[in-house]
């Protein structure tokens, strides 16, 4: 919810980029290290993320969306068995969760990019975040590749390293900051292959998954994660003896 009233998702990119198997398969392999046993997911779109990552079985899983038409997709999702029973979905945002939870893992899953006031948001989830535990934050990279596709969705900004480093809080630290999918970043510098237009097109969302990507996932450890369209940054709350 919102001031103005209930809030409805304008991008239609969700659809698109669900079928985006091998991508998804990348990033999750990358994060999942750092996933622990209770995960709050904020700004959860239509659930296709958990469902990348319902492989780990896990105490708890929270999905936060404001969008309540997407929520309700979440909810039928688990009545389906696509996603555990263990899994939760809500309406909302950060601002409506209780103080006193606790998670092991805060994950932002291309959606930190949409949030205007992105310090307040990442100081607002810190007290939030169980000591020992790991906020995961997966973002487009770059605001040279920022094109008319990212504002028709919703996109404030694209990140690199030194942007992420300035909002990071100070219970917090960098546990890992570097970039994925540079064969996807040197295609979009080339020729806007994918994000020149208001929306790309399922045909070119399946050339770049089922292409780019996996030339990314070799020539990425060559570059050493120093080139990519895609950001990761891994942050824990250090345990304070």
């Amino acid at each position: 919810m919102t001031e103005s009233g209930p809030f409805s998702y304008s991008g239609t990119e969700l659809d698109l980029f669900a079928t985006a198997s091998h991508w998804k398969t990348y990033w999750s392999q990358v994060i999942d290290p750092y996933l622990g046993q209770r995960v709050l997911e904020l700004g959860a779109g239509i659930g296709a993320n958990a469902r990348a990552l319902r492989h780990r079985h896990l105490a708890r899983w929270l999905s936060v969306e404001p969008d309540a038409a997407m929520v309700g997709q979440i909810k039928e999702s688990i009545t389906r068995g696509e996603l555990s029973p263990r899994h939760e979905a809500v309406c909302g945002t950060s601002l409506n969760l209780p103080q006193d939870e606790h998670f092991d893992t805060i994950l932002y899953l291309d959606v930190l990019e949409h949030i205007r006031d992105d310090r307040a948001e990442l100081e607002r989830v810190t007290r939030l975040l169980q000591p020992g535990g790991h906020v995961v934050i997966l973002a487009p990279a770059h605001n040279f590749l920022y094109t008319p596709f990212d504002r028709k969705i919703g996109h404030f900004r694209r990140y690199d390293k030194a942007m992420l480093r300035a909002i990071v809080p100070q219970e917090l630290r960098i546990r890992r900051l570097h970039y994925l999918d540079s064969v996807g970043m040197l295609a979009s510098l080339a020729n806007r292959l994918l994000l020149q237009s208001d929306s790309p097109s399922p045909g070119q969302i399946r050339f770049w998954d089922s292409v780019l990507v996996r030339m990314s996932r070799l020539v990425d450890p060559l570059t050493g994660f120093q080139l990519g369209k895609s950001i990761v940054c891994i942050l824990d709350r250090p345990v304070h003896l």
